[in-house]
């Protein structure tokens, strides 16, 4: 199979998991335990084609990220700088966090046991949070204090471990601090648009790319692939929270960390 080819496999993966609570990047190791990628092209690979799926986030939520009407009306213009903050708050406790200790954490707990440990982890908290008697009061970005939105990025952190993801790190902290799921999916999508473009430009910065003609063709399908399955996924998402909870994705991180132990046992 070819290098384009492969990498439109990992594009399809990434741009199915990225936003859902079950670890993209457990997936994409996964899988690519088939295709074996090359390790230096497939390191930056999996940064680069996560910024696909963000690209999908803007696209979708383009009004909403940038108001221009909201923008041109100084009574109302607060309001979009208010909603921009509250993201950024989000986001600094991962842009502080992850750019002075993530190398290590990461390479510290790297293993394949401990990513499906914190699977298995990452599920039963899911399941809890939804089993519990709660009565969420937050169902709008304009109604998310400061306080919540720094918690939920003091969660986000804990998505440097491999296997915890992103997504279900932000849902957790999101549903624990008071959000709706609704609330609490959107939250992690507009978080998901600043702290993948920081951990790009953080990758290129620390490690350059070094990439032959054809190994950016292939870079570009897998990008390209990403962003139109993770689009497709968005709209999906939004109309699957609105009638499902998220006890399946936690089922099926547990029953994924203890296919991943069985495997690391042998």
């Amino acid at each position: 199979m070819s290098l384009i080819w492969k990498s439109i496999i990992l594009g399809i993966v990434q741009g199915l998991t990225e936003f859902l609570p079950i670890s993209s990047t457990a997936h994409m190791l996964l899988v690519d335990e088939f295709l074996k990628l090359p390790k230096d092209f497939l390191e930056p690979f999996l940064v680069i084609v996560q910024l696909g799926s963000i690209l999908s986030v803007v696209v979708y939520f383009f009004k909403a990220l940038l108001p221009w009407k909201q923008l041109l009306v100084p009574v109302q213009r607060k309001s979009v700088f208010l909603f921009w903050g509250k993201i950024l708050a989000g986001v600094l406790p991962m842009i502080l966090i992850g750019g002075l200790f993530g190398s290590k954490i990461r390479k510290a707990m790297s293993s394949t046991q401990c990513m499906a440990i914190a699977l298995l982890v990452g599920g039963v908290i899911l399941i809890l949070l939804e089993r519990r008697k709660k009565h969420p009061n937050t169902s709008k970005m304009t109604e998310l204090s400061w306080g919540q939105a720094l918690g939920v990025g003091v969660v986000q952190c804990l998505a440097i471990i491999p296997g915890v993801s992103r997504s279900a790190s932000t849902i957790c902290g999101s549903l624990a601090l008071g959000c709706t799921r609704d609330l609490a999916v959107e939250y992690s999508f507009f978080l998901a648009i600043p702290t993948m473009i920081a951990a790009t430009a953080y990758s290129v910065m620390k490690d350059g790319l070094h990439f032959s003609a054809q190994e950016w063709l292939a870079v570009a399908a897998g990008f390209v692939t990403a962003f139109l399955v993770a689009l497709g996924l968005i709209s999906y998402l939004m109309a699957f929270i609105r009638k499902h909870d998220f006890q399946g994705f936690g089922w099926y991180r547990i029953a994924l960390g203890i296919l991943l132990l069985i495997h690391s046992m042998h």
